[in-house]
């Protein structure tokens, strides 16, 4: 499985924001929003944050695909 952000970059260019503007708004670390660019996990409590910061839900920010295991 891996996630995708789309929608949350997306939402900080409606916004007007650059990825890098998160980090204090949210209150996040720079380890967390190159996770983030990675479409890697983040604890849920960073998902809160983001959340909170822009006024969301998790679901307006990130969705969790399936991804076929190579055999």
């Amino acid at each position: 499985m891996n996630v995708d952000y789309k929608k949350l970059w997306k939402l900080l260019i409606d916004k007007d924001m650059k990825k890098t503007d998160l980090i204090p708004v949210a209150g996040i670390s720079s380890n967390v929003l190159a996770k983030m660019n990675k479409g890697e996990f983040v604890s849920m409590e960073s998902i809160q944050k983001v959340c909170k910061a822009l006024e969301c839900d998790v679901g307006d920010i990130c969705v969790v695909n399936e991804v076929e295991e190579k055999k």
